[in-house]
């Protein structure tokens, strides 16, 4: 039987079952111990978890083409190692590599990249942040061409001599909380499948940007989930 749903279409929960997995959701609560509080099935949760990191990434893709403005931090990460005891220089070579780009007080954008090469990286920083702006990132080499080619204001931390931050405000400091939040995360699964793990990259934008913007995930989630069924 196949009840009506404000949430998801053809769902067998009511709607009223469907907003509390969407609030335990909300405050990260695992699946199985969210099957466990409602006494409904682990498949049924598990299935509407997936489908609302499907809607989240949805709505990341929907808003990836917004340029960023002001001051912007830029950085890299790796994710999920795969170690090489005899080569240990190698193990970045195993790794995802998210390349990510924070407005302060505003929001973060992240895109799984092949390499971090400057012909990788500055299209996509050309592409997303406005002329104007104000660039802060590390001393990777990559960055080398920013000032020549595109932008009058760019500054550099030199991690590796132990330089944190110039100044006050001309530092990476924001975007390296968010990797460390979204790595936080992300290893509570002890494993994601490649073909899933682009979806928890995006719930970990999603949820780092609500915080940002001191937005109400559940509400803002909510609005979302039923503009998309309404509109399919």
């Amino acid at each position: 039987m196949t009840y009506k749903n404000a949430y998801r279409k053809s769902s067998h929960l009511w709607t009223i079952e469907s907003r509390k997995i969407i609030r335990y959701f909300c405050e990260d609560i695992p699946a199985s111990k969210t099957s466990n509080l409602l006494n409904i099935d682990r498949n049924t949760v598990n299935s509407w978890y997936n489908y609302i990191r499907e809607i989240i990434y949805e709505y990341c893709e929907y808003e990836r083409s917004e340029v960023l403005e002001w001051t912007i931090e830029v950085d890299e990460s790796y994710f999920w190692a795969r170690r090489v005891r005899w080569k240990r220089w190698r193990w970045a070579y195993w790794k995802t590599k998210v390349f990510g780009l924070l407005k302060r007080n505003g929001k973060v954008y992240t895109e799984i990249i092949d390499d971090v090469s400057s012909k990788t990286l500055l299209p996509i920083i050309r592409w997303k942040v406005n002329d104007d702006s104000e660039i802060n990132t590390d001393g990777r080499k990559s960055y080398d061409w920013l000032v020549d080619l595109w932008y009058e204001k760019h500054y550099r931390v030199n991690h590796s001599a132990n330089e944190f931050s110039k100044w006050d405000w001309k530092h990476i400091n924001w975007i390296e909380s968010y990797w460390s939040f979204t790595k936080r995360r992300l290893n509570k699964f002890n494993g994601i499948k490649k073909e899933k793990y682009n979806l928890h990259l995006k719930e970990s934008e999603f949820r780092f940007n609500c915080w940002l913007q001191k937005e109400n995930m559940y509400k803002k989630l909510l609005k979302i989930l039923k503009i998309y069924t309404q509109l399919v």
